[in-house]
Order: C-alpha cells, then structure tokens, then sequence
C-alpha cells in the first residue's frame, strides 16, 4: 500500500481493532479471505416470493415445502429418465410430508428393507442437488444434531463408486437394524425442503380470511431466513394490538365476516362472550341479513344457529366500528376524512343516507344503540364491550409475540437485489410523479422518504421511549393505513364498507383505485419510483401483491414491459371465483425468474393420499445470459465489504498498526 492506503487503514484503527478479536492472527484474517473470495463464486441462492396469504395456512405450508415447484423441478432434473412418474410423485410427496407418507408406506409395502434402501439413496442424491450452492459450513449448520454426522458423510460419498458402495450401504443397514431409518427420511426431507429456498421474501398480508395466521407466524418463527413487507391487513392486527380500538373493531368484524373465530380465540385467546352477549340482547330480534357471515375464507360449514349468531355479532361490532372510526376523523381533520363519518347523513325516520348531495335508500335502519342528534356517541353498554375487547387485545402474549415478529423481521419496503418489494402502492400524482403525503407534525414526504417514516412512525407506537404525543398519534394513524385515501397500504379514493352493509345503490359500492393502479403499467412511471427508492440498473423490478390478478379474464401479472410483477397469492378460498385461480408466486434463482400460477390447493390428506399438488403452471419472466453467482447480488456487495476490512487488517498486522493475538 503507498502512503494514502497507509492513512486509509490509520483511519479505520478503531474498527479493525474490533475485526482483531474475531480475527486475531494474520493466518485467521488470511483464512477468511480465501473463504469469502470462494463464497462470491457460488451460484446465487432461490430467492422464493409470497403474498397475500390471508390465513389460508394449510397451503401456505404446501407452497412452502415445494417450494413453489421448486423441488418437484430438482427431482424431475435428477430422476425423470430413471424412474417412473407414478414414483417421482411419490418421492416428493415423501420430502413434502414424511411422516404421513411414511405411515402409508409401511401400510402397503411388501419388502420394507429395499424401500429404505431406494428411497434413502435417492433422498440423498436429491439433497445433495439443492445443498451445492452452499458451502460446507452453511449445510453442516443447517442439519440437526440428530443426523448431522451421518448427512454430511452421505452427501460426501456416492454409492456409484465401488469402493464406497459398501460404506453407504452398510450406514443404511445399521439405520434400519437400529430402527432409526424413520426418523433419518423424516430428517433428511426437512433439509431438503430447508435448503431449497435460501430467502424467503413476504409481501404483506398474512392476517384475515382465513382461520389459519397464528399457525403461519408459528411457523414462520422457525423459518430459517425470511422478511416481510407489511400489508394493510397486517398493519390492521398491529393496530389492535398496540390499542387502536378502531383497529380492533375492524379485526374482529372481518373475522366474523368471514365466520373466522379460530384465529381470535384459539389463536390469541379472545373473549368474545362479551360481545355475543350484547349481540343478543341488542339486535336479537334483528334479521341482520346484511351481515350474514361468508364462508368462502376457508371456515367450511356453518350451522344456522351459529350463523344467526355470528350475524348479530358482526352488526353490533360494525356499528360500533363506525361510532369509533368517526371519532379518530373527527380528531385528525388534516386527513381529510369527516365524509366518512356517515351515521351524520343518515335520516333514521325515512331510512336514507344522503352522500355528495345525493340521497340513496338504506337496506335497512334497525340501529337500536345510535341517538340520531349523537350518532356516533358509544351507549354505555357499547362502552364496557369495547373495553373488554380492548383489554383481552393489549394483555394476549401471543398477539404481541406474532406483532414482535412481524416488527422483527418486517418493514415498509425491501430492496433486495436490484428488486423494490412493497405491498401495495406508493402513491402518485395524476401526471404520475411522487405524491407527497402528510405525515406526523405537518411534515410531508414523498415516494422512498414517505415509506421510511411511515414505518418509524409504525414503530413509535410500540416504543417505550417515543413521546406520549408521537405514540397516540402513531397508534391512532393505523385507522389511516387502513383506509386513508393516500395510504401506501390503501390508495383508493375510500373503504366502502358501510355503502356496502347499508346502501341498496351498488354504485356506492365502488372504490376507485389510485394513480399507482391506474399507471402502474406504464414502464417510463414504473422506472421514476425505482429512480426515486435507488434501485440499480439494469434489470430492475418492482414486485407488490395486494390487488389479485383476474387471470380467468386474462389479466397479465407481468406489467411495465417486465418491470412490474405483481403476484397476490390468492391462497384465500374468498378470492378463487373472483380471479379464477389461486394466485401466484414468484421463483428468483440463479437462471432467473419464475412466476407459478397456482391452481387451488384441496388439503393435506389429498396430497399424501393422491400425491396430489398444488397444480400449478410457469412463466419465465426473465432469464439471465449467464448463472448468476453470489458476486452478483447483495450479498456479494456485503462480502466484498469485508473483504476490503480484512486486507486492510492484514495490512495493519504487517506493518504492526495492530498485534496479533497468538
């Protein structure tokens, strides 16, 4: 190094006599470099891409164990010219879910001994396709101490060399003699389906619809790498949680909405006896026709009993809803909100709602809780009920720990890779430039900037540290998030739930989208808000969900000439007959993308029976010339980073900046 170099590593002393604990020796720094140097030259990891998954939890498990087609397609590489198809679909429903395909098996094969011996040969060849991207160490931590010897032997030794053969064979047998062969396939498919998928990417919506979100964020917190971008249906559940009561109004009606109490109750631990108390005394002797829960969320069936029940229900907490979001409207007027405050246009006595200076007749105005000179005061009765609900929603250790989770590993937006994930939109003016939106204070923000704060502001709200005024603000704007015009999570003119329980015009019922969803396939708009969020050239994209993609009337998911994916999972059993199918998903390793068209997953029982799967279809977007390496993404970027540190440590070494510690 010359003179400047030298002052470039005097400059940095502080920090590498930190990289020095970890990195004592110059043979220690010097080891690492080789090995960080030898990183960068393995192919880049299968990035896997999820969204809106709406409580649908049996086939987010599905999708996640196949990783989208992902080892289906490494099976089929391997072994489609050796073995039959009939077997191809066996053996990855066996890495899918071992332990039922394992009962079956031992259910119906005839010669147990040589099925073992196949199957256990094959597992490992499969194994040792998806773990050659990684290095040694990074497999040999992934495995579980149980195995980890044995695996990693395995996966070092073929059984086509003669010399080795004996070796391999003679493992098998002692797994089998020693009754352990079970648990070796049941490990060995969890690694597959492990090492498959390097990063798993969540564009928002976990919660709603479906009764399964608490199974899916139990499971997510044993996932070995992933990260989610908030959807508004998760900033909804962060908002019950942090006491937003408007928030929990909302939660809890789209879970009666939907007949869905498993997630509330079982989940989170719940009361709502509270509210089916006053359900029955309030509206019990109400139709309540409007409210009529749906089952098309995955709930299944019904009795009329528990429907007519359930119905009260979501009348009492929609009403109440109502009372209480026009409260927040009217606390907050720079939002911009108080035409949302309909239960003020309604003449109970002829039974209209007068919006825009236009009358349209209600469905019905059986409102026994509203005093039409205060129709959003709460009565007493309603009073206590909220603050039951809202005291069983602040005190769940389970809801904050799933909240933690999300807070833990979510944010706003992503960059990864040259690829800009959010949910939603980021909202736009008519001309398609950034839209500024007001923030806490008064303060405006736009496009990158506006995302950022948003989820400080998110987080404030859990803050112990956060001012008292920035914390009730921060709790009261997830109303905002929710259903504000120029939310990024939103982006419709407005939330027409009321026009849609109450109003017969269905005209009402509409919400216009944003400028984002009315521009967002237009490549030069598409190009300004990855300018704007720093996103590098060339091969860029945006990749959101939140608005499903009607494929049964030929809507493409691929948008801006390619800049755009768009991939609303559609797990949701609400969204099948609207879009046609149930959603897609998106594969990014190293030859590219793929984009999976999935078709709706029955259950599990059928595809360990069946060998059924979710039958799904794909779509190279876009294919790279060459195999991407690890040197070409992030991660590459990050490990030449250490690199640079390192050479400048062992320079320190040399020149005795820094001692070794020997």
């Amino acid at each position: 190094m010359n003179k400047d170099q030298n002052q470039l590593v005097e400059n940095d002393l502080q920090y590498l006599q930190l990289l020095s604990k970890t990195f004592p020796t110059v043979a220690a720094a010097s080891t690492e470099i080789i090995n960080l140097e030898a990183i960068l030259n393995l192919p880049k990891g299968t990035e896997h891409f999820l969204a809106d998954i709406h409580g649908a939890y049996e086939s987010f498990q599905h999708v996640l164990k196949n990783a989208s087609g992902n080892i289906k397609r490494k099976v089929n590489d391997i072994f489609g010219n050796q073995i039959r198809d009939c077997e191809l679909r066996d053996l990855c429903t066996l890495i899918y879910y071992p332990e039922q395909k394992l009962e079956m098996v031992k259910a119906t094969e005839e010669d147990l001994n040589d099925w073992y011996h196949i199957t256990i040969h094959q597992l490992v060849k499969v194994c040792r396709e998806v773990s050659s991207k990684y290095t040694r160490s990074k497999v040999r931590k992934s495995l579980p101490k149980d195995f980890s010897y044995i695996i990693q032997e395995l996966l070092q030794e073929r059984s086509e060399d003669l010399d080795k053969a004996g070796y391999v064979n003679a493992v098998i047998d002692s797994m089998i003699e020693t009754d352990r062969a079970d648990d070796f396939i049941i490990t060995i498919s969890n690694v597959i389906q492990r090492l498959a998928i390097d990063q798993l990417h969540i564009l928002g919506d976990i919660y709603d619809r479906g009764p399964g979100a608490h199974r899916i964020l139990d499971m997510l917190e044993n996932y070995h790498s992933w990260d989610i971008q908030w959807g508004n249906h998760d900033v909804l559940w962060m908002g019950a949680c942090a006491g937003n009561d408007a928030c929990i109004c909302n939660v809890v009606r789209i879970c009666l909405r939907y007949a869905n109490m498993t997630t509330l109750e079982d989940g989170y631990g719940i009361n709502l006896v509270p509210l089916a108390t006053f359900a029955l005394e309030t509206y019990g002797d109400d139709p309540c026709a409007e409210f009529i829960p749906k089952t098309s969320g995955g709930t299944g069936f019904i009795d009329d009993k528990t429907r007519r029940l359930g119905a009260m229900m979501h009348k009492a907490i929609s009403v109440i809803q109502f009372k209480v979001e026009a409260e927040i409207f009217k606390k907050y007027p720079q939002w911009k909100m108080k035409d949302r405050m309909l239960f003020n246009n309604v003449d109970y006595e002829k039974g209209i709602c007068t919006i825009g200076g236009k009358e349209y007749e209600m469905k019905s105005c059986n409102f026994p809780t509203i005093d039409p000179k205060n129709p959003n005061k709460l009565t007493k009765e309603e009073k206590e009920l909220m603050e039951k609900l809202h005291h069983s929603f602040v005190v769940s250790e389970k809801l904050h720990k799933h909240i933690d989770l999300l807070l833990g590993h979510g944010c706003m937006y992503n960059i990864t890779n040259n690829n800009l994930l959010y949910h939603a939109s980021v909202p736009l003016n008519d001309d398609g430039t950034l839209k500024e939106v007001e923030l806490y204070g008064g303060k405006k923000y736009k496009g990158k900037e506006l995302m950022h704060q948003t989820g400080l502001l998110i987080r404030s709200a859990f803050q112990n540290d956060s001012l008292p005024e920035e914390k009730e603000y921060a709790r009261d704007y997830f109303l905002y998030l929710w259903c504000g015009p120029d939310s990024t999570l939103f982006d419709k003119s407005k939330m027409a739930t009321f026009e849609r329980y109450f109003l017969k015009d269905e005209s009402t019922h509409k919400e216009l989208k944003g400028n984002y969803f009315k521009l967002r396939d237009n490549e030069e708009v598409c190009d300004r808000i990855l300018d704007a969020f720093g996103v590098k050239l060339p091969n860029r994209h945006i990749i959101n969900g939140h608005v499903p993609v009607h494929a049964a009337s030929g809507e493409n998911p691929i948008k801006a000439n390619g800049k755009l994916m768009v991939i609303d999972g559609g797990f949701s059993q609400a969204y099948h007959k609207e879009t046609g199918i149930a959603g897609y998903t998106l594969v990014y390793h190293s030859r590219g993308f793929v984009l999976v068209q999935h078709e709706p997953f029955t259950n599990e029982e059928d595809a360990v029976m069946r060998g059924t799967d979710i039958k799904s279809s794909t779509q190279i977007v876009e294919m790279s010339t060459y195999r991407m390496l690890v040197a070409d993404t992030d991660k590459g970027d990050e490990l030449r980073g250490q690199i640079t540190y390192l050479k400048k440590l062992l320079y320190a070494y040399r020149h005795g900046l820094v001692k070794e510690y020997r």
